[in-house]
């Protein structure tokens, strides 16, 4: 068996690169939102069109997803990880240059299938690349950070390129960082021999979890506009159970499957999977409603926007590198996980009493520097612990399943939240419309409802990552890292050293 133990001396500086590419997928999903309006009008795109430049990059992202994790076991995660590079770069620069709305979305749709590439190999390169437990702890609690606190980053960008620029450079600033990515990767990424899974692609398990996932993701967002009982929200719905029971079913029958069901039976992993998933629905209150009430209700600019969830960026940086990352290797996962989540949930319950008149210092900041202290903390052994004893061959798709968790956590979220955000603010005018008999009044009380409508989704959230930090405790029982036995480590097949308990967090 190839000695996979000597670690590689060029580990750390390859960590700069696949954070750097992390960063770039993660910011790109919200920085597109802020510069939605302006492309919008630029563009001439409908408003009946408009949601598809969003929904062209989930429904390819997260439809492929694992896909592109078994691509980068088979074909190789630092070939996938160039590729996805390249491929994102050439769609981002597509998008940037583009004169209609066909040309705007067929970028978005090729971002999210380079992206689909791109994500999986970058944290299966960690995966077995940081075996020893205190290395994988540092190098996942930056990897951690940058995954929470992209997002925040792509909103100040986005205000920034919006207010400053145009548009445009909402895309093309992805350009210099991938071309910077993988650059770095060609020169310093060794991807450890013996690690590849060579089996042939199980075609049957891509098409049916490709069309599943697409269907569950769309579905979702149908049910946003259309509501769920519509015909087409039920039927998008009831052919993603159909074609994801099927896919269980193969898999369990193939001999090479695209994801082994022993990946997500193993306790531990699943507990995460489940865990990000709901947390992903609660994060998805923060940016949803609080973005919408900073811009919409107080005014501000989308530089100003972006500026103000700066705090949470700084405390989950600090949550992911300084505490998860130092308590990895000393404390057992859950306890690091369900106290994060619960932490980030009590931030979002102080959201929850934003009004009209909420100062940002006392009414917000809070709130936010807690969020982000929590989902810094919850993070870091969550990424980490997702490939723990995972064989290394299974190491990409495994890592998919982080990311397509997230993803259709993220696609619940903007449905969910909504419609209940929506309903919270119909039954606020009707209980409230006989006072408003001037047309001041009616305004203020649009106003008021609108408010309300963001505490009721914001509070619905909290519970969820409540419920996130209760999946942790309960579902997640790998105990604290045992660096004695991380030496002697492995199933002899080239997994990924049971040291990992690592992330045994």
């Amino acid at each position: 068996m190839p000695d996979t133990t000597t670690p590689d001396p060029r580990r750390w500086k390859a960590l700069i690169f696949i954070a750097l590419a992390q960063l770039m997928v993660v910011l790109d999903a919200t920085i597109v939102n802020i510069a939605l309006p302006s492309a919008q009008a630029d563009l001439g795109i409908s408003d009946g069109n408009r949601q598809w430049v969003i929904t062209a990059y989930a429904l390819a992202f997260g439809g492929l997803l694992l896909f592109g994790g078994r691509i980068a076991d088979l074909w190789g995660r630092k070939q996938t990880f160039v590729t996805g590079l390249i491929g994102f770069a050439a769609a981002s620069a597509l998008g940037g240059m583009a004169v209609n709305t066909g040309m705007l979305l067929a970028s978005r749709a090729l971002q999210g299938v380079f992206g689909a590439l791109l994500a999986p190999s970058a944290l299966s390169l960690l995966a077995v690349s940081f075996t020893e437990a205190k290395e994988r702890a540092k190098a996942f609690g930056i990897f951690g950070a940058i995954a929470g606190g992209g997002g925040a980053v792509g909103l100040l960008l986005g205000g920034v390129f919006t207010e400053y620029l145009n548009w445009r450079w909402t895309f093309f600033v992805n350009i210099p960082f991938a071309a910077v990515a993988a650059a770095g990767a060609i020169a310093v990424i060794h991807e450890p021999e013996g690690s590849r899974n060579p089996s042939k692609l199980d075609i049957p398990g891509v098409i049916l979890a490709t069309l599943g996932l697409v269907s569950l993701v769309y579905g979702f967002t149908r049910a946003e506009s259309d509501g769920w009982t519509a015909g087409l929200t039920l039927a998008l719905f009831a052919a993603a159970v159909v074609l994801l029971g099927a896919f269980v079913l193969v898999e369990g029958k193939v001999k090479s499957p695209l994801l082994p069901l022993r990946v997500v039976a193993d306790r531990n992993r699943g507990g995460v999977y489940g865990a990000l998933g709901l947390a992903s629905i609660g994060m998805f209150g923060l940016f949803l409603f609080l973005v919408f009430y900073l811009q919409g209700i107080k005014g501000y600019s989308p530089i100003t926007n972006g500026l103000a969830f700066l705090p949470m960026i700084a405390t989950m940086i600090t949550g992911s590198t300084q505490i998860g990352a130092r308590l990895m290797t000393r404390v057992p996962a859950r306890w690091l996980m369900g106290p994060g989540f619960l932490t980030a949930a009590l931030g979002m319950a102080w959201l929850t009493q934003i009004d009209t008149d909420t100062s940002y210092v006392t009414g917000i900041l809070p709130g936010l520097l807690l969020m982000g202290i929590g989902m810094g903390t919850a993070f870091m052994p969550a990424m980490s612990l997702a490939t723990h004893g995972v064989q290394a061959r299974d190491a990409g798709v495994a890592s998919a399943m982080v990311n397509t968790s997230q993803q259709v956590g993220g696609a619940i979220g903007t449905a969910l939240l909504n419609t209940l955000a929506n309903s919270a603010k119909d039954d606020y005018v009707a209980s409230h419309r006989a006072g408003a008999t001037t047309k001041e009044a009616i305004q203020v009380l649009g106003i008021k409802a609108t408010v309300h409508s963001f505490q009721v989704g914001i509070a619905w959230a909290t519970g969820i990552l409540t419920l996130a930090a209760l999946v942790a405790v309960v579902f997640v029982n790998a105990g604290r890292p045992n660096a004695a036995a991380a030496a002697g480590a492995g199933d002899g097949e080239g997994a990924v050293e049971d040291a990992v308990p690592v992330m045994a967090h």
